[in-house]
Formats: structure tokens, C-alpha cells, sequence
């Protein structure tokens, strides 16, 4: 046998057991989602802003540029 090896047991697997084991692991994730959402939140709404503000600047200085406007006489 390789070293950390479980010795496999002979009872059936019901389906209260599964639902109780995902219900554990749903409920460990959904802390944990729920406890890292405000953080979340909060470098979204500052990335969004930081782009916001590098499209303004970068528009800025596309404007700056002369622009030269021919009209002639037909």
C-alpha cells in the first residue's frame, strides 16, 4: 500500500449521505463568497473608474490635436 492510503469501507453510499456532504461544502463556499463580496465589489467599482477616467484622458488628448478643415468653392 502507498503511504496515506484509507482502507476503503464496505457500506453503501445513500443519498442522505451525499446531500448532507454537498450541503457542507455548499455552505463553506457560500461563506466564503458572501465574506469576499464587499471586496469585491469594491475593486470592481474602482477598476471600472479607473478605466472611466483613462478613456476620458485618453479622448482628451485625441481632441487636442489641430484639426484643418479645407472648404472650396464648387
Amino acid at each position: 500500500m502507498t503511504r496515506g492510503a484509507e482502507v476503503a469501507t464496505t457500506t453503501a453510499i445513500t443519498r442522505d449521505d451525499l446531500e448532507k456532504k454537498l450541503r457542507e461544502i455548499s455552505d463553506g463556499f457560500d461563506g466564503a463568497v458572501q465574506s469576499a463580496k464587499p471586496k469585491l465589489v469594491t475593486v470592481a467599482a474602482t477598476g471600472v473608474a479607473v478605466i472611466g477616467v483613462l478613456a476620458y484622458l485618453v479622448g482628451r488628448r485625441k481632441g487636442r490635436k489641430p484639426v484643418i478643415v479645407e472648404l472650396r468653392k464648387v
